[in-house]
């Protein structure tokens, strides 16, 4: 019997922002079970929307920021539930980045990855993203 692997029934896009050789990572504010860990910045595909146009309307309203996209990193990444994260390399286009959705924003080095407590679906991007930093 063959077994078909169906499409997301959500898709999520990501944003690898690095700079200066340390990664952005964004500490969720809600929901309540969810404040306090740290994520990449980012957020839900709109009906109609491609994902590489949501990742740079969810970078403008969490982070005030135009953002430029890069190549992907990987394929889908599983969040559990049909939901699959896609993550592309970013760089800050124009303006400082704000916390505006968020509790607090951090730029992380190599060494600095695993010092804030990632959302668990997050861990293995950015493991992946590790080579990509400065010592890396």
């Amino acid at each position: 019997m063959t077994q078909w692997h169906s499409v997301a029934d959500v898709v999520v896009v990501g944003a690898a922002l690095i700079e200066g050789g340390r990664l952005l990572a964004a500490q969720r504010d809600g929901p309540p079970q969810l404040a306090g860990r740290w994520e990449l910045p980012g957020g839900k595909v709109e009906s109609g929307e491609s994902d590489t146009d949501a990742l740079v309307r969810e970078c403008r309203e969490e982070l005030g920021a135009e953002v430029r996209l890069g190549e992907r990193l990987g394929g889908d990444w599983p969040l559990g539930n049909g939901v699959v994260m896609r993550v592309w390399f970013a760089e800050i286009a124009h303006g400082p980045v704000r916390p505006l959705e968020h509790r607090s924003l951090r730029w992380l080095a190599r060494d600095e990855l695993f010092s804030v407590d990632w959302l668990p679906a997050d861990v293995p991007i950015v493991e992946a993203l590790r080579t990509h930093l400065d010592g890396g």
